[in-house]
């Protein structure tokens, strides 16, 4: 068996003997007439008619029966196959296309639909033309490659062999598509903020730094887009809404890639109940135009998206599945219960709360539940409950144990904003790298007044994860993060 450096070389043997054919292995125009979808559609008036038509595609598969070559090419519609015949295209035409031409390369095949006896339609060539040499071949069995994370290295194999693959995005374009007809019907503006910031903000995470030469100054990838489309809301924009990439320095695995694709949006005058209201109908929607029911599969689950959604406090369901009192206990004893619990220590109470709960509690949460009222000092930006301080106006969204949605009543007080960045500063020098930092030009902002307003959030690429029953983000991201081979 040929190597693949011995196929290549081979290749370009056969690419170098088209072009001293005169001919272009690389042409600059393609005539196709018709998609090979449309062929098969419109076969019985193609046909009938006898009509000459241009197929192009990839060729995926190659056969010799004597005076004849059978073949399938594929395009992004569809495969189907041709015929070529030495009568039809001489002893010359028929051979150079035997000599010269192998699966992968992309071909333009000019001729008239028929039937075979096996009644299989199939385009009868008159004439065919290069369009791209392929110098690597396809491999054979792709399905069949025990390195899984070679289907994401080389997404564009993936892709040709993996139908499913390729309708799970296909899907996705169609989710985004969806939301954006959601809340641009209920009034709803879509606005690009800034990917370069001077500070980053918006959410607890590590960022990517850069250096700006021409004005000498550092920069940071967005984690969020927060805080720019807050800045909005003062400006007197009262609904808009983002979706775009944002960046963190973090960690790898199912459920994170170090950027994603996020929706976040802010609405003026609502609260955080009005949320997860609005959380409900975009979710129905979503499932009732995407696939025509309020179930879905995740996992061999059913998940049943009927409303209204249980509603449980963060503290409530902590204690619930830790025995764990969050309003009495105090830091070090959490510490201790935390290390029993195999949780990793850092930060001050919430953090490390959170973190128990990451890991000993969400991944129990299988049907759609909106965990509200975390602790204030986890959610820096979110308003506190009017009759407690030390819970926030605040929901996450967990679905089979993702938070897919995070969402509250957001801070419009400049005093007290300044206050808790001052605070997550002081966490930051403890060496808490994921805490939020302070930003004087968005208090400045708020000085100047934001009205009331609820703002949202979720991880395009985890919904999709979701509908498409994808184990992780790496099958529903095109081009995932990898280490280097």
């Amino acid at each position: 068996m040929a190597t693949i450096d011995e196929i290549r070389k081979n290749r370009l043997k056969k690419l170098k003997s088209i072009e001293n054919a005169g001919l272009l292995a690389y042409p600059v125009e393609s005539k196709r007439t018709h998609a090979c979808q449309e062929a098969i559609d419109g076969f019985n008036k193609l046909s009938k008619a006898k009509k000459e038509i241009v197929l192009a595609g990839r060729i995926m598969f190659l056969r010799q029966h004597g005076g004849l070559i059978f073949s399938n090419i594929k395009d992004g519609s569809a495969q189907i196959q041709i015929m070529l015949r030495k009568d039809l295209l001489g002893e010359k035409g028929f051979q150079f296309f035997l000599d010269y031409f192998d699966i992968g390369d992309f071909i333009e095949i000019k001729g008239i639909l028929f039937k075979t006896k096996r009644g299989e339609k199939t385009l009868e060539a008159r004439d065919y033309k290069i369009l791209a040499k392929s110098l690597l071949p396809l491999p054979e069995k792709w399905h069949g490659l025990k390195d899984v994370e070679d289907r994401y290295r080389k997404r564009y194999l993936d892709l040709i062999f993996n139908s499913q693959v390729k309708e799970n995005f296909i899907l996705r374009s169609k989710i985004i598509k969806k939301l954006r007809c959601f809340l641009e019907e209920r009034g709803f503006l879509e606005v690009e903020t800034p990917v370069l910031q001077p500070v980053y903000g918006g959410a607890s995470a590590k960022p990517f730094k850069t250096h700006l030469n021409a004005l000498d100054m550092d920069l940071y990838l967005r984690i969020s887009p927060e805080l720019y489309l807050k800045r909005l809301l003062v400006g007197g924009f009262e609904k808009v809404y983002e979706i775009g990439r944002c960046f963190r320095n973090e960690g790898i695995d199912k459920a994170h890639n170090p950027d994603f694709t996020m929706l976040e949006f802010y609405w003026a005058y609502a609260d955080y109940k009005n949320l997860m209201n609005l959380t409900e109908e975009m979710f129905n929607f979503l499932i009732k135009n995407l696939f025509n029911k309020k179930e879905i599969i995740y996992e061999e689950k059913k998940i049943n998206f009927k409303t209204p959604w249980k509603r449980i406090e963060f503290n409530q369901l902590f204690k619930k599945y830790t025995k764990i009192d969050l309003d009495e206990i105090h830091l070090e004893a959490l510490k201790k219960e935390a290390d029993k619990l195999g949780v990793e220590i850092k930060g001050e109470k919430f953090e490390i709360a959170d973190e128990i709960f990451k890991k000993n509690i969400k991944p129990k949460i299988d049907q759609p539940c909106f965990i509200i009222h975390y602790p204030a000092e986890g959610f820096p930006l979110a308003k506190t409950l009017d009759k407690n301080l030390k819970k926030s106006a605040s929901f996450q969204l967990i679905v089979m144990g993702t938070e897919l949605v995070k969402a509250y009543s957001e801070l419009n007080n400049p005093v007290a904003q300044k206050e808790k960045f001052e605070n997550q500063e002081k966490i930051f020098k403890q060496g808490f790298e994921e805490a939020q930092r302070m930003d004087e030009d968005y208090v400045q902002a708020l000085e100047y007044g934001m009205p009331p307003a609820a703002g949202w959030g979720m991880g395009i690429d985890r919904l999709t994860a979701l509908l498409t029953d994808s184990h992780s983000l790496r099958e529903v991201i095109l081009f995932p993060t990898m280490r280097s081979k």
